[in-house]
Formats: structure tokens, sequence, C-alpha cells
């Protein structure tokens, strides 16, 4: 099984540690490669960001011609998610409603610990799209921009004073709520009492089950397949 993971921005020292977690969640005989927009923001961080990052991962699937079985969208609470869909002919999972999923199976109301509290509302927007905002107690930022991640101990520490908060809103289970934490999980779980849930492994493991059972996305309807149309993409415009 072959499932290609798509960073939301032009970090690619932040696909590596994404992949590094994709590929530590995968079964046996699944491969992961990770996709780096060629444009777009270093880092997702506010609305705009969060549309010219679409934008972008689109435009890389759209050219990546290696053959693949699946696709995990790895950005938390970004834009894009329904136009792969219609976009690709293979699962596509996004990381924001996977962990989603994944947290309301091991509790009844969940909480998501993020980067900067300007991203609440995005998330909590994607949720609500995703059909599972209502078992959300809280979405808590960090106040670390996306960047940051890379200092553990900074991260740690501020994950754990917000996951507090979320605790403290009702939070029974609580959600990684940046692909650049993934790998958190482990240190922070056993410190909280509580199930924490990385979106990326999430999506894979989502994304792997689909691919075994033989299942993708429907064409009835919402997520049929684009109109046939002339289109021009970024450069190809000029």
């Amino acid at each position: 099984m072959r499932i290609v993971v798509t960073n939301c921005n032009t970090t690619q020292e932040m696909t590596e540690e994404i992949v590094r977690g994709a590929r530590a969640a995968a079964g046996p005989g699944t491969t992961v490669t990770g996709l780096t927009p060629a444009w777009g923001p270093e880092s997702a961080e506010g609305w705009l960001d969060s549309y010219l990052s679409a934008a972008a991962v689109l435009d890389t699937l759209r050219t990546y011609e290696e053959p693949y079985d699946a696709v995990v969208m790895a950005g938390f609470g970004e834009h894009g998610r329904e136009g792969a869909r219609e976009l690709v002919d293979v699962p596509v999972v996004d990381i924001t409603e996977a962990a989603a999923h994944l947290a309301c199976l091991l509790g009844r109301r969940y909480g998501v610990v993020t980067t900067l509290e300007r991203s609440c509302g995005q998330i909590e927007d994607s949720l609500e799209a995703a059909g599972v905002g209502r078992n959300c107690a809280a979405i808590v930022g960090t106040g670390l921009g996306v960047l940051d991640l890379a200092d553990s101990d900074r991260t740690t520490r501020a994950f754990l004073t917000a996951a507090q908060r979320a605790r403290e809103a009702g939070a029974e289970v609580l959600v990684l709520g940046c692909a650049g934490m993934t790998g958190l999980q482990r240190t922070v779980g056993e410190k909280l009492g509580v199930p924490v849930v990385d979106g990326v492994g999430a999506a894979v493991k989502l994304a792997e089950s689909l691919v075994s059972l033989g299942l993708t996305t429907s064409r009835a309807g919402g997520y049929a397949k684009p109109l046939p149309k002339r289109r021009s993409w970024g450069a190809e415009a000029r």
C-alpha cells in the first residue's frame, strides 16, 4: 500500500518530521511518501495562509505522477480536503477529522491543543464541517507558532499548560492540533492521564483501513468529479 502525505507548508524539515510520524504509525507493507508544496506559506497560520496552502497542495497532487493508494492531508484545520476528494481517485483523509473521529471513540468529549489562538476559529469550522464539532469541548492555543514547535521542551511545557485548560473545559480525550506536534503524544500522554490522539497517525491508520476495505470517495453528489472546463494553474496562467 502506498500513501502520500501532503505537508500544508513549504518547510521541508516539517515534512520530514511528519513523515517520520506517519511511518511509525503505518503497518507492514505500507510505504509513506511526503510531499512538500513548491510554493505557498512556510507555515500555515491564519485564513490567508490556509487558502494559499490549499491551492498549493492541490497543485502538488495534480502534478504528482507516481502511483499511490491514498492521500493523508497533514494540515490541522487547513482548507483543501474537499477539493482533493474531487481531484483524486483514491481515499483522502484529513488529519483534523481523522483525529476527531478517533477521539470520539475514546471519550464523550475531546479537546484540541493547537498553536496560535488565531487558528482556533478555523479549526472549529473544520470540525463542524466534518460533523464532529458537537463533541469538541474546547480548542486551546499554546501561543507557539508552527515553526516554534522544533523546540521540543518548550512545546511540551506549553502543551501541558494548554491541555489543562482543555481538561477543565470537560475534555476527556486530547488531540494534537498541528501536524508539527506529531510524536508529542508519547511524552505528554502519561502526564495528562487521558488519551492523546495524533492526527497524522490516526489519518494513516484510517487511510490503510479504507484501502484494505476497497472503499474510496463517493462520486454521487458533493464529491462528483470536477466539471470539464479550461482551468489555469499558477505559472500556467502567465
